[in-house]
């Protein structure tokens, strides 16, 4: 069944979506090709809006549009996938949960944990920690794995980690 064109007296087939409404449902309309066009080249998101308004959708669409929270929130996402990733048994991996010593370092847990998530020794150096988290972001990126959840869990952990160990050595 073919559509026709829902612009003013056209009798073309409508194959293009159009959006009738500006708050991203799922409702439209199908335009021709060159009334898509026309409609393309006139559509103005941000009309009727104020400068106001503009800034806060232009806020929210930095964290596509999802409430956030900080990170100390008590149901904080990462905050609860970090301690749960920490809570895992450190012995079974051959760590000494004592702390391990380096230079002026003194590493807890958490610390040994996330340089075991980021497959690295605590001896390496910063410049060698920062280089394997851009390796492993490039390799578990979702946008890298069409956008397959599973690395992106795993890239949620990695970056956890490597913050674990970030400030830890900036102590």
């Amino acid at each position: 069944m073919k559509t026709i064109c829902d612009w003013n007296n056209c009798n073309n087939i409508g194959e293009y979506k159009a959006p009738i409404e500006r708050d991203n449902s799922k409702k439209y309309r199908l335009l021709c090709l060159e009334h898509i066009k026309e409609f393309n080249k006139n559509w103005n998101y941000f009309e009727n809006m104020n400068d106001t308004e503009i800034l806060e959708f232009i806020k929210a669409d930095m964290t596509w549009h999802k409430p956030t929270q900080n990170f100390s929130a008590q149901d904080n996402f990462f905050k609860i996938l970090w301690n749960n990733a920490l809570k895992e048994d450190l012995n079974k991996n051959g760590f000494d949960k004592n702390h391990v010593k380096l230079a002026n370092f003194s590493f807890s847990d958490k610390d040994l944990k996330a340089f075991e998530i980021l497959g690295l020794d605590v001896s390496i150096n910063w410049e060698k920690i920062r280089s394997k988290f851009k390796k492993l972001v490039k390799k578990f990126h979702p946008d890298m794995n069409s956008g397959n959840k599973k690395f992106e869990e795993k890239l949620k952990v990695i970056t956890l980690a490597y913050t674990q160990i970030k400030r830890t050595l900036k102590k």
